[in-house]
């Protein structure tokens, strides 16, 4: 697909260094070798070293300067994480003797490292729950400074050729707020534009979608989007959007056309605000299964720096996609 390979390329321009929380897993070391053989990033495989390093060599590969692997159980790291997550968490009642026991914890050691600044950023997900994965983000990476929320979207790469004439779209938000308000949809929304345009380099539409279009429906849950829609125009005005918008109007140019005539947006959105986590997690599953998008994510935004989330269903490929997001990401930060 034109759009992962164009993907691949900008963050190949800028390889950042990359810790994963879940080492020992095959479609991890799989996912590395291919992602270091490409240039996209250098790589630390956090796990128990006698097993990463068997299956590293299974896969025929071997460690360099750009793969390397971190052992909790004995790295050198592991007091300097302990003291570090010791300080970070002592006001929420954290000891010394706890602190040593979370920094064997993989999905915190990784996030430390980030935190530490040691690496760039942390990709984990598919061994642990999403949860656990974003919790240890949230914890350790923490919110942006200038960021009002934590949320996360989906890349969707549409098939090749796809009738459309669409390549990617972004979903938002499918897999971490359950139920925003307006005020937390508008910044949603002007998260995952600004997240489009920093991963590709296109320029956002943003559709407020809703089960009505222009007044269709009278609601509270339309309410909810129309407010978001007017916050949205008001605080981020140099960005096209719209809405309420029903998906056909926001994606068929002839509907749109005829829904919501004169709109900019309709009917040519690519960024795709669902009102809660239920319209957002479901529309991307059917997106993904029964349309054939490829669907790379949760991508969290709104974190201090990158932290991002597998499905426990990723394939190898499906990592090396999140790594060159993640890269991606690093860039963008370096560059703000």
């Amino acid at each position: 697909m034109k759009v992962l390979e164009r993907l691949k390329t900008r963050a190949a321009a800028h390889p950042a260094r990359i810790v994963m929380s879940e080492g020992h897993d095959a479609r991890i070391v799989a996912a590395a070798l291919e992602a270091t053989s490409l240039g996209l990033a250098s790589i630390v495989l956090v796990g128990p070293q006698d097993q990463i390093k068997a299956e590293i060599s299974a896969q025929g590969g071997q460690l360099s300067g750009a793969l390397s692997i971190e052992d909790p159980e004995g790295s050198a790291l592991t007091k300097v994480v302990a003291d570090a997550y010791f300080d970070l968490r002592k006001s929420k009642g954290m000891t010394p003797v706890k602190a040593e026991a979370k920094a064997l914890d993989p999905l915190i050691f990784s996030a430390m490292m980030v935190r530490l600044g040691l690496t760039d950023g942390t990709v984990g997900g598919a061994v642990a729950t999403t949860s656990d994965t974003v919790r240890a983000a949230l914890q350790v990476i923490g919110k942006a400074p200038d960021a009002e929320l934590v949320s996360s979207f989906f890349l969707m790469v549409l098939p090749d050729d796809h009738p459309s004439g669409r390549d990617v779209m972004v979903f938002s938000d499918a897999g971490l707020v359950i139920d925003p308000d307006a005020d937390a949809l508008a910044v949603i929304a002007g998260q995952s534009a600004d997240s489009l345009a920093a991963l590709l380099g296109l320029a956002p539409k943003v559709a407020m979608l809703s089960f009505a279009t222009k007044g269709s429906a009278r609601h509270e849950r339309v309410t909810k989007v129309t407010t978001a829609a007017r916050l949205l125009k008001e605080r981020r005005p140099e960005l096209e959007s719209d809405g309420e918008l029903q998906f056909d109007a926001a994606f068929v140019p002839s509907v749109g056309a005829s829904k919501a005539p004169g709109s900019d947006v309709a009917g040519h959105a690519n960024v795709m605000i669902f009102p809660d986590l239920d319209a957002g997690n479901i529309g991307y599953k059917i997106a993904q299964r029964i349309g054939g998008c490829t669907a790379i994510g949760p991508i969290l935004q709104g974190l201090n720096k990158p932290a991002n989330d597998l499905s426990r269903g990723c394939t190898a490929d499906d990592v090396v996609n999140m790594i060159a997001v993640t890269a991606l990401q690093a860039a963008q930060k370096a560059r703000v």
